[in-house]
């Protein structure tokens, strides 16, 4: 069996059916008086995973987080850590911390007082904490900035701080809540990779919330997507996108085209899908969809060609009008309406300075892919 996208390490526990989960939501439902907030959830987490809970605003993934943190109790079922019940476990003794977006350092410690200030309320002793915190400087390459206050530091270096300060602790979870938002984009795709690193070497249990997809996609080994309380999808970074379970986990990461239809024919794997103008798509893989079945074949806009010819000895090839189209540098986005008015939208990647087969708007057009290029969706 071919692994759908690149492997980023060889850690999988979800595939072993003997692993124990370290953090279990089991039926768990939070309500807010007649708003119900978490609907009836369970998610298993494993130990060391760097794990993100994505969705929109409002589908739940910070009432998970809260909920795992302490701050709220769940309204039925239960969240285990470790195999032990935590209800009734008041925030300051559960074995996580949190880190939050807004990072909520105090303006007037510097900034070895800040990282080492949960150390010094435990009652840790003065020469332990300097060497923590000294760890902890050293870990997030800040230590010449050890004496200066949150307002003589960047975005950045301040998330950073955060960051130590909540690891200094060396807590068995670390909550991450929208932690990057903040920062400008570039600074943030820098941290996304600083805190997979740093996430590594801790050998730390990582739970990021994030309404990002990029960001999602870059640092969790799984992500969980939520919408109105409920998890829509478990996967790794590369099965969501690659194979999604339904039409709206397609829709909601990455650009996507969808093609409605009905199985006109199935044989073994493969499939025939004819839309409501007529066309017909050839699918390789057509999964659990019967002949007859209302379904949604998915595809991505990098796995579509667009050429001006119609291309040759390929089974799908469809023939429309670049009504719209934009150089983004390392690729151009092609927006083709095809003759039966759907809009297919199809990314190139721009690999070299000019193209024998330039397209512009207005231009007549082919759109091509083949037959295991997309998903089939029956729901």
């Amino acid at each position: 069996m071919k692994s759908l996208g690149s492997i980023r390490r060889e850690f999988a526990p979800w595939n072993d059916p003997q692993a124990k989960a370290y953090i279990s939501f089991e039926n768990v439902t939070k309500r807010f008086g007649d708003f119900t907030a978490v609907n009836n959830l369970s998610l298993s987490i494993y130990e060391k995973e760097f794990f993100a809970l994505l969705g929109a605003s409002g589908c739940g993934k910070s009432t998970l987080l809260r909920m795992l943190a302490g701050f709220d109790e769940p309204t039925t079922g239960r969240i285990l850590l470790d195999g032990q019940d935590m209800r009734g476990i008041p925030p300051y003794r559960r074995p996580v911390n949190m880190m939050f977006q807004s990072y909520a350092l105090f303006p007037h410690m510097t900034v070895e007082a800040n990282i080492g200030f949960g150390l010094k309320q435990e009652g840790m002793a003065k020469a332990e904490i300097e060497q923590r915190v000294a760890e902890m400087l050293k870990l997030v390459k800040l230590e010449q900035f050890a004496k200066r206050k949150p307002h003589q530091l960047s975005g950045g270096q301040r998330q950073r701080v955060a960051l130590a300060r909540s690891v200094a602790k060396r807590p068995k979870v670390l909550l991450l809540d929208e932690p990057l938002g903040a920062l400008d984009k570039k600074l943030r795709e820098e941290t996304q990779f600083e805190l997979m690193d740093l996430q590594q070497s801790l050998g730390l249990t990582f739970v990021v919330v994030t309404h990002d997809q990029e960001e999602a996609m870059t640092m969790a080994d799984r992500i969980a997507i939520l919408d109105k309380g409920e998890v829509m999808q478990v996967a790794t970074p590369a099965e969501v996108y690659e194979a999604p379970i339904s039409r709206f986990v397609a829709g909601f990461v990455g650009n996507v085209n969808m093609f409605e239809g009905t199985v006109a024919a199935r044989d073994a794997d493969s499939a025939r899908i004819t839309g409501a103008s007529g066309a017909e798509i050839v699918v390789g893989n057509a999964g659990e969809a019967a002949a007859g079945n209302a379904v949604a074949f998915a595809i991505r806009p990098e796995k579509i060609k667009v050429s001006s010819r119609r291309p040759e000895g390929v089974a799908n090839a469809m023939e429309g009008e670049v009504y719209d189209l934009a150089y983004l540098g390392d690729m151009t986005v092609y927006h083709v309406r095809l003759d039966d008015g759907q809009v297919v939208k199809a990314s190139a990647l721009n690999s070299s300075r000019a193209s024998d087969d330039a397209l512009s708007w207005n231009d007549r057009a082919w759109i091509s892919f083949p037959p295991d290029a997309g998903v089939v969706l029956t729901r």
